[in-house]
């Protein structure tokens, strides 16, 4: 972290997981010293009952959704004359969106600064069991919207699953696509059809894993990781429908293991 004592500017402050306990010091101070409070609410989710208790401490937060982030103009204005911290659940640098922002503040001449937070995309892959050097790209697995079906994801897994690499399958939180409200963290059984839709897509198209294949893939059900309700369950991808799972999910899908993986993995299976 670069500190930044100036009176006027922005603080991407990384809030990590879930919960004050989560944040680092540096984080609280951040907040609690800005003018304005932005809580990016639309890429990733704290409990509500934790931002309450971040505003009983840091003072009144403004809850912000995919407009004012993507499309900067009036963040930008007020921490060209004030203090303005925008509040990101995890690490704020983890998101191209916040990049964005970054490289945006700069081109406007507005001095930026980062304080880094605990990603669940750090502390999910570990604390599976799972060995981060054999971690191949991430993916997140998207609600379908009408006829629109992405097969991205699928092939991103299935890829990976080919080379010998599990992934990490970040779930989506926003069943619109918008990024405006009425976020609705996607469950177990909401990414068991997202996975089904994408295999028949696939399938029709004459390529990737078919649907009963897949129905058959290990996968590591990963709920409210970092927060005092961690859970893991492995399970298959068909088993994701008797799964109720927690606030936030992510998957991972392991490729082939053995030896510690195996039995560390084993470890959380029902």
């Amino acid at each position: 972290m670069t500190v930044n004592n100036a009176s006027t500017g922005l603080v991407l402050v990384g809030l990590g997981p879930g919960g004050m306990g989560g944040m680092t010091v540096d984080a609280v101070a951040a907040a609690r010293n800005a003018d304005h409070r932005w809580y990016e609410a639309y890429t990733a989710l704290w409990p509500e009952d934790d931002v309450v208790a971040l505003e009983q401490e840091v003072g009144p937060i403004e809850r912000v959704m995919r407009p004012d982030i993507e499309e900067p103009e009036r963040l930008l204005s007020l921490a060209r004359t004030s203090k303005v911290a925008l509040l990101v659940v995890g690490d704020p640098l983890q998101a191209t969106t916040h990049v964005d922002v970054q490289l945006r503040a700069a081109d406007a001449g507005v001095p930026c600064t980062v304080v880094h937070g605990v990603s669940v995309t750090g502390v999910v892959t570990g604390g599976a069991g799972l060995s981060n050097y054999r971690f191949g790209r991430q993916t997140t697995l998207t609600y379908p919207h009408g006829s629109w079906i992405a097969t991205s994801p699928l092939h991103v897994v299935h890829s990976n699953r080919e080379a010998g690499l599990h992934t990490l399958v970040l779930l989506d939180l926003d069943p619109t696509g918008a990024g405006t409200g009425h976020q609705q963290p996607m469950r177990p059984s909401d990414a068991l059809q997202s996975f089904r839709l994408m295999a028949q897509k696939v399938v029709e198209q004459g390529e990737g894993p078919s649907p009963a294949e897949l129905d058959g893939w290990t996968v590591v059900l990963c709920s409210d990781v970092g927060t005092r309700d961690e859970r893991y369950v492995t399970t298959t991808v068909a088993g994701l429908e008797h799964e109720a799972g927690g606030r936030l999910n992510c998957l991972l899908v392991p490729a082939a293991v053995d030896g510690i993986e195996a039995d560390a993995i084993a470890r959380w299976r029902r």
